[in-house]
């Protein structure tokens, strides 16, 4: 029976390296028999780890707290990338100053559950005060509907004047920059936004204490498998024009090549215990955690060695 790895976003750069895995052969020559499922948002995707629906989940790590209070009973095995992700994008005829994010007040910032937990933060270190400015987070009009992206879905509302901006994946921050109608104002991979922002989250790979537990060889091997695909990126960019060929729609597949070369310098599926300080931080900051559980209590730290292999 095929394990299910459950991800809260398909069409998308953000959790590439799970899904490329998946269809490059890597979990199975690893020994396992992985099958994606798309779960939107990321709280319901860890809600299905943690009832025994799937097996892994490649998604924005601190939202694993959605559905383990306190990470009990979960493990990080990896990252698939390094840093926070997500791009603040903003109609182009409101962005006057780049990198200007007093661009948001008095307006409708569209963002999906647990992700728009890192919009407010980060606004909240740049002196924005969500009620004082009149700035809107909400889910994106027509997010909820099956869509398999979640970004591109935020790019056309974008376009059709539902919302003024929107806190995203990279595909739908090129989508709406390459249309015409957005403006990237915060990438905080790239050196936007506050420094501390970097490690609120990151897309990683988890598990539960359970299957780690009852089948470490299994939890090996996935985290084995996305090592091996950070590496064959890393040495044949074309091989995400490969994958989003077999996934995405057309005009996705065009641009997922240059997404993934943009994004392979974070290819790194270490988790460092600075990553996880400031995650907790953040995660204390904003409400969904309230001890300070050490890196041994959220990183199965076991499988460390098999990071850089």
């Amino acid at each position: 029976m095929p394990m299910k790895l459950a991800v809260p976003d398909l069409i998308s750069n953000s959790y590439f390296p799970v899904e490329a895995a998946v269809k490059l052969g890597f979990f199975k020559d690893e020994g396992l028999d992985v099958e994606l499922e798309l779960i939107f948002p990321v709280d319901k995707a860890y809600a299905a780890l943690r009832d025994g629906v799937v097996d892994f989940v490649g998604g924005s790590a601190h939202s694993a707290l959605a559905a383990f209070p306190e990470w009990k009973g979960v493990k990080l095995l990896c990252a698939q990338g390094q840093g926070m992700y997500w791009f603040l994008v903003m109609r182009s005829d409101l962005v006057t100053v780049p990198g200007d994010v007093n661009v948001v007040k008095g307006r409708k910032i569209g963002a999906a559950p647990w992700v728009e937990m890192g919009l407010r933060q980060l606004l909240g270190m740049s002196d924005i005060d969500i009620e004082r400015d009149n700035v809107q987070i909400a889910p994106v009009p027509g997010a909820n509907a099956g869509n398999v992206n979640f970004g591109v879905t935020a790019a056309k509302a974008l376009e059709e004047g539902k919302i003024d901006g929107f806190w995203a994946n990279g595909m739908g921050a090129e989508t709406a920059v390459r249309g015409g109608v957005g403006t990237v104002v915060v990438d905080v991979r790239r050196g936007g936004g506050p420094s501390d922002a970097f490690n609120f989250t990151m897309a990683s790979l988890a598990t539960t204490d359970q299957l780690i537990s009852r089948s470490p060889e299994v939890a090996a091997a996935a985290v084995r498998a996305v090592v091996r695909t950070h590496k064959a990126l890393k040495n044949d960019i074309t091989l995400a024009s490969k994958v989003g060929g077999l996934m995405f729609p057309p005009n996705e597949a065009a641009l997922i090549e240059t997404l993934i070369a943009r994004d392979v310098p974070y290819y790194d599926a270490s988790i460092s215990k600075s990553f996880i300080e400031g995650m907790n931080q953040f995660s204390r900051n904003i409400g969904i955690l309230k001890g300070n559980p050490t890196y041994e209590d959220i990183v199965a730290e076991q499988f460390s060695d098999l990071w850089q292999r």
